[in-house]
């Protein structure tokens, strides 16, 4: 299997025909959700867009200015997945995602090059890695490794970027030639068809390889191996950025340092002194407003108990109550018989509730006044329902439901449901 993008990674556009076109349905990855999609699956006589493979995403691009939502390897053909029809034997033109296969090409050749540093340097293989989107990482079959491992991998793959090694591949006509045993590779899938692909970094590695790769490392431009984390079981992940994707690293690191120079009030050698205090002046704040929130919520209950005018439900709302002050609200007033109607949180943004009393009440006004806030909820008890609100602002609606039901009004037809003053 050897496509055109592999023997000429930097091809930008290329013209072809089109073997075959079928209908299909595939599964594509659109903001973080799987979505089925119906289309066709287009394969071309040869292509400049690299089907997913070796660890190493697939490409984007058009054909006949159609996107290509999706391309994989199916024995020796690449399958284009395009929302619309183009005929067999319709001659095309392709275009590749540039930035994004630039991109993959850079990354590739980091892993490859950092795998065969490590390898060289302390005997440690590469076992998987992963591109992703934003930091590759490279796992590594060794429990640990240290920073001052991490620190000379890395001088060694940038003082070979500054060297401006050459990266060739090689295409070796026989999948059984004995000559590809002596070639780093976790080797071949199942269903390979055709040629053999070899890609060397001169005097520092060939790897068996079908991704794209760029042609002397200095394109890479330059590698920061951010640190390490624990990987699978005896396994380290380095966590690892190359060429564009480190310019926007550095720039977006810079942007949120200024903002924290702001924020916090100091230079960005201070900011972690800085947010740590920060922070726990905020949780110290935070304990004192919870427990004032509790003394004013016993107060709050204080009051209606005292008051001269004896009201048969307790119906309370504060903008900044919370879980605990409901809870002092239930504990302090005591009384399951009393119809409560507790709620907290903003009208825009929404909150908690909770209906409480008597259990006929619960089952019967919990689920209308919760689908009256919009929201979600459940009884917990006999006696209460809780839930999340998303509309707090019918809160005057839901009070008038629980009224009227107490004196009758919203239940003519149950007078044993009424609950007496």
């Amino acid at each position: 299997m050897s496509f055109m993008c592999q023997k000429d990674s930097y091809l930008r556009e290329f013209s072809t025909k089109v073997k075959s076109c079928k209908p299909a349905t595939t599964t594509i990855l659109e903001d973080g959700k799987k979505t089925k999609v119906k289309g066709y699956e287009v394969i071309l006589e040869d292509t400049i867009l690299f089907p997913e493979g070796g660890g190493q995403p697939d490409d984007r691009g058009t054909v006949n200015d159609i996107p290509v939502l999706k391309i994989t390897r199916s024995w020796e053909d690449a399958v284009h997945f395009l929302p619309s029809e183009i005929p067999e034997g319709t001659d095309v033109s392709l275009k590749v995602d540039w930035q994004r296969r630039f991109d993959h090409m850079q990354q590739h050749t980091a892993q490859h090059l950092i795998t065969a540093i490590v390898d060289y340097k302390f005997g440690y293989e590469t076992t998987s890695w992963n591109l992703g989107s934003d930091i590759v990482t490279i796992e590594l079959g060794t429990p640990s490794f240290s920073a001052s491992k991490v620190a000379e991998v890395e001088e060694a793959v940038n003082e070979c970027i500054r060297k401006q090694i050459p990266v060739t591949p090689t295409l070796y006509p026989d999948k059984d030639d004995p000559e590809l045993q002596k070639f780093r590779g976790l080797g071949l899938p199942a269903d390979h068809v055709g040629s053999v692909r070899v890609v060397t970094i001169d005097g520092v590695d060939s790897a068996l390889c079908c991704g794209t790769h760029i042609s002397n490392l200095s394109h890479i431009q330059a590698i920061k191996i951010l640190g390490t984390e624990k990987g699978k079981k005896d396994k380290t992940n380095l966590l690892v950025l190359a060429g564009n994707r480190l310019r926007r690293y550095a720039g977006n690191s810079f942007d949120r340092e200024k903002q924290l120079a702001g924020i916090l009030k100091g230079p960005a050698e201070k900011q972690s002194e800085l947010a740590e205090k920060a922070v726990r002046g905020m949780k110290n704040y935070q304990k004192i407003c919870n427990a004032q929130l509790k003394e004013l919520a016993a107060l709050e209950v204080s009051l209606f108990k005292k008051s001269d005018l004896k009201d048969t439900v307790f119906v309370k709302h504060r903008k900044d109550g919370d879980n605990d002050y409901i809870s002092v609200l239930l504990s302090e007033l005591g009384d399951e018989n009393l119809p409560k109607l507790l709620t907290v949180g903003d009208e825009k943004e929404g909150g908690m509730f909770v209906v409480a009393g008597p259990a006929h009440l619960v089952s019967e006004l919990g689920p209308r006044i919760c689908e009256l806030f919009e929201g979600k909820g459940a009884p917990n008890k006999a006696n209460m329902f809780r839930g999340k609100a998303s509309k707090l602002s019918n809160r005057a609606a839901a009070e008038k439901m629980m009224r009227d039901y107490i004196s009758g009004a919203g239940d003519r037809s149950s007078p044993a449901a009424r609950v007496e003053p």
